[in-house]
């Protein structure tokens, strides 16, 4: 059997498409277990995120296009057109894509985290559908280990490569101990649930949503587990935050600075991290100037993000190494494991021969034989049993002219070559 990652993703086809090629959960067992009853495909497991779907299939050799027919059946995509923007992977190459996957080496983000914990569902889905053996199995769970390994000993996944993280990493080097700390969000979009979760991640003690509508910043609380507020207590909710991040859209500053001094009466000089992500800026320039208040816009995180990229792209080179070293280790337990198989191939052969030869010799002592006739019969009977196949195929070979094969037989046998006298 062969190892085949198929697929497509965000460098190879438009987000129409993978859309198209996605699969759900709860789609994805069926389509498993159809793809596994294709000719020649054994073990089989699917990946689908926003970014890519991928096959990861044993198959025979010869049937690598076998596995686009699973695509054709649930989603009425035709070879031609997925030919068109799929990459396909064999054996030592599949097994590279897949560690580079699993590491985000070939996110559109290089070094994300999401995608190791998607590609462990997929394993998951795959376990519980009874899709999911052999070196394929074994494969996947290298990836596993694989991806811990780099990120434990490269900065990969180290550096802010988001303005939204950036900001939170930010407001992490300003105060010691987040859990103590209060968060305001001014916004209730995309960027500011970003902002949010990774406050979350960092245990921010408590998150206050202030939008225009306060129906969409009850939404938002109540996915971070966080409290809802009108924009008209803005003020009064100022003088208890420890961070503050502004999102919104509009032409007007929705914070300016007589408003945060008149929250800062009382604050005891604690200090204020404010992060304006709007554009045109939602937090008036003077605040900045405020003791106490540091103040970051849109551009400020830019850079902190541009060092991030720069930093991953560095670690990125260290991690593909790692990667190389990783792919050789799994090829060559691979190819032990298929050695191993022709081992015991050739020791059941040869302990049949052994058992045949030896009721044959005790007949011979039941019929009347001495000891030592049957241990001469044994001996000549099992060499040349044990010999027949492989002289029938030396002498092929000589009569051929296959000095390869000779040779290569001589190394096999552990062969002296015998003295031209001899």
């Amino acid at each position: 059997m062969a190892i085949l990652a198929l697929g497509i993703n965000h460098a190879t086809a438009p987000i129409a498409l993978r859309e198209r090629v996605a699969f759900a959960p709860e789609h994805t067992p069926d389509a498993l277990r159809d793809l596994s009853t294709l000719p020649g495909v054994g073990a089989a497991a699917i990946l689908s995120t926003c970014n890519r779907t991928e096959l990861y299939v044993d198959h025979e050799p010869g049937s690598e296009h076998t596995a686009l027919g699973c695509l054709d059946r649930f989603h009425g995509l035709g070879h031609a057109e997925l030919l068109t923007v799929s990459y396909r992977y064999q054996d030592e190459h599949a097994v590279r894509h897949v560690f580079r996957v699993a590491t985000g080496l070939d996110s559109l983000v290089v070094g994300e985290p999401q995608i190791l914990g998607q590609l462990k569902q997929a394993y998951r889905i795959a376990q519980d559908a009874r899709t999911l053996s052999g070196p394929l199995e074994q494969l996947l769970q290298r990836s596993f280990s694989v991806a811990k390994t780099v990120r434990t000993e490269t900065r990969l996944g180290a550096n802010a490569v988001s303005v939204a993280y950036a900001a939170v990493r930010l407001a992490g080097q300003v105060f010691d101990e987040m859990p103590k700390r209060q968060a305001l969000l001014v916004g209730a979009g995309e960027t500011i649930e970003l902002v949010a979760r990774h406050l979350l991640g960092a245990g921010v003690r408590r998150t206050t949503v202030v939008n225009r509508t306060l129906e969409r910043a009850r939404a938002l609380a109540d996915r971070i587990g966080g409290q809802a507020a009108r924009l008209a207590d803005l003020e009064t909710h100022l003088a208890d935050c420890d961070i503050l991040v502004t999102a919104t859209h509009g032409n007007d500053p929705v914070i300016r600075a007589d408003a945060v001094k008149r929250a800062f009466i009382g604050r005891r000089r604690r200090p204020l991290f404010a992060v304006d992500l709007g554009v045109p800026r939602n937090i008036e320039a003077a605040v900045g100037d405020l003791d106490d208040v540091y103040l970051y816009t849109v551009d400020d995180l830019r850079n902190v993000v541009e060092e991030g990229l720069r930093g991953r792209r560095e670690a990125a080179v260290q991690a593909e190494s790692m990667v190389s070293l990783h792919v050789e280790e799994f090829m060559a337990w691979w190819r032990e494991r298929a050695a191993a198989s022709t081992i015991v191939s050739m020791r059941k052969r040869a302990d049949r021969a052994r058992s045949d030869v030896l009721d044959r010799a005790i007949k011979r002592l039941h019929n009347g034989a001495t000891p030592e006739e049957a241990l001469e019969f044994l001996s000549h009977a099992l060499t040349n049993r044990l010999l027949h196949r492989p002289t029938v195929g030396l002498r092929s070979a000589a009569a051929l002219g296959d000095e390869e094969f000779l040779e290569f037989a001589s190394r096999l046998l552990a062969l002296e070559p015998l003295n031209s006298s001899e």
